[in-house]
């Protein structure tokens, strides 16, 4: 998937985009409500090669999405088939020193729009810790619909933490993306 904005670039990720990925995954902050810790130089070079493997998307494979302004890359999408039929699950990180400006919402807008558009997909999901207030924001902006909120159902770092899981069937994308283009 290559698609553009007029302010992003959203591609597969490249072996020149490792050390931008790299500024984003070793921070603390950003990995806190990450399913990993923070990449290390011991395990950042394998953990960023599955990142460029993961080029296409079918039921065996996610696919990995390099977030670029101009030539920097300032986030990730990553996007994989569930169990459920005809269903994706979609993932989000952006470097905070982007934040503030709509641009993850610009990403993730165009990406779930080639996604609807390019896929046999009935509907996309997120699933966050719900204490990361900024994720949920982001996907209230998407016109996505709250379906879940899990009280301490999930173990991770050390710590029960509640999940948040947001959802939008492609009937329902298509309307609201009629409504915010007018």
């Amino acid at each position: 998937m290559k698609v553009k904005t007029a302010r992003l670039t959203m591609r597969p990720f490249e072996q020149d985009d490792f050390a931008d990925t790299f500024a984003i995954y070793q921070r603390a902050d950003v990995c806190r409500y990450l399913l990993h810790e923070p990449w290390t130089t011991e395990n950042a070079q394998a953990a960023f090669t599955k990142k460029i493997q993961a080029q296409q998307l079918t039921q065996e494979t996610s696919l990995q999405i390099a977030v670029c302004l101009q030539e920097t890359v300032i986030g990730g999408i990553s996007v994989f088939y569930t169990e459920m039929r005809e269903t994706l699950e979609i993932g989000y990180v952006f470097h905070p020193a982007y934040s503030g400006k709509g641009l993850a919402t610009e990403a993730l807008r165009t990406v779930i729009t080639e996604l609807f558009q390019e896929y046999t997909v009935h509907r996309i999901q997120a699933i966050l810790d719900k204490r990361n207030q900024a994720s949920e924001k982001i996907c209230l902006r998407l016109g996505m619909r709250k379906e879940g909120d899990f009280k301490e159902d999930f173990w991770n770092k050390g710590e029960w933490s509640d999940t948040l899981v947001y959802g939008i069937l492609a009937k329902e994308w298509q309307n609201e993306t009629i409504r915010t283009n007018r």
